[in-house]
């Protein structure tokens, strides 16, 4: 049902509203579903324990909130306090989670056509994030606050959590996660296992639901020239290990989309600033992408076909460090548009530079 609103162009938000009300009224014949879906080790077990363990952690922050209520001052709640900034740091690991579920195996699902469902779960991430977010800020300015207007913000945002994330787990347990199952293949959950395993996980999934993941044969990224063949350009040649080792050594992340807006290409520097995973290989960039900043992708990519711009920039703060983020038109000899370059920086200490460092 949500699915044909969305193609009759109704908003993500009203349909996400409906979602909650449509799983409301089936709930109880969707309970029990959620017992065994995978066996441990495989990619579903791996979430669905780690959603457990995050319900867990949002059940220990509601109780620690009430603790801290209880000891009516910061003076008296100093344990409570170390409880509290424990689970904060616990919430921000969980980023991996959605991180696997983003890059891995929500491109998966909609190589198989499902599109919708897991671009409603990406906004649900969105909305997790935001909550996150606020308590991590709450525990940061607990002393500029009086403890009554610490306490009840942080009794609020207890329960928003709660919430939010019972329904959001609820949602990919009983719907996503079986509908992933139906239609990706025994090869393809090998090939997630793996990529999931580069992501890597939180500090607290426990190693019974990692798994390990067996050796397959060759990997499939061998290029057909092997390390022999060359690519030859108008000032010099390259063999594919060497082009591929420089484009990693790159200080920047590069990404490549095609003329098509299709991903084809990312590198791989030791320290990515944004994780990418080899299942958005060919997948759409606007599915890349929350609904929220898809009209500014879409108007900058518009914008590069039509040749009325040949980049465009931007640059957030993020774990204290300053990345900069910049997309590049990429055109051929004749100026035909190719594609489009994403190339990000982390411009943290280059800002510091001042005066001269020669070589000589």
């Amino acid at each position: 049902i949500e699915g044909e609103l969305i193609e009759e162009g109704m908003p993500a938000e009203e349909i996400r509203r409906l979602c909650d009300v449509h799983l409301a009224v089936f709930q109880d014949s969707l309970e029990g579903a959620t017992k065994t879906l995978a066996s441990p080790g495989h990619p579903i077990h791996t979430l669905m324990e780690e959603h457990k363990i995050l319900l867990q952690f949002a059940d220990k922050l509601k109780n620690t909130a009430g603790k801290i209520k209880g000891a009516n001052s910061f003076a008296t709640a100093g344990e409570s306090m170390e409880r509290l900034s424990h689970i904060a740091k616990h919430f921000k690991e969980s980023e991996k989670h959605y991180v696997r579920e983003e890059n891995v195996l929500f491109p998966y699902l909609e190589k198989h056509g499902i599109t919708h469902p897991p671009a409603i779960m990406w906004a649900e991430h969105n909305d997790i994030r935001e909550e996150k977010k606020k308590l991590y800020k709450l525990v940061e300015a607990k002393e500029s606050m009086s403890f009554e207007d610490f306490t009840r913000k942080l009794e609020e945002l207890a329960k928003s959590t709660e919430d939010m994330l019972s329904s959001h787990f609820y949602k990919e347990s009983n719907i996503l996660f079986p509908a992933a199952l139906k239609v990706i293949s025994e090869d393809e959950w090998r090939e997630i296992k793996k990529q999931c395993d580069e992501l890597g996980y939180c500090c607290f999934t426990p190693e019974y639901a990692k798994g390990v993941v067996q050796p397959t044969g060759e990997s499939a990224s061998q290029t057909v020239l092997g390390d022999m063949g060359k690519i030859i350009f108008e000032t010099g040649e390259f063999s594919i290990k060497e082009l591929e080792a420089v484009l990693n050594t790159l200080p920047v992340d590069i990404t490549f989309v095609d003329r098509e807006d299709k991903v084809r290409y990312f590198s791989q520097s030791k320290e990515r600033t944004f994780p990418r995973a080899k299942a958005i290989i060919g997948r759409k960039v606007q599915q890349c992408h929350p609904q929220k900043s898809l009209h500014v992708v879409e108007e900058i990519l518009s914008d590069f076909k039509e040749k009325k711009r040949e980049e465009a920039g931007f640059w957030i703060n993020m774990g204290g460090r300053l990345i900069h983020i910049r997309y590049f038109a990429v055109r051929d000899k004749a100026e035909k548009y190719i594609g489009c370059l994403e190339v990000t920086q982390d411009i943290t200490d280059i800002k510091k530079i001042e005066g001269e460092k020669r070589l000589l």
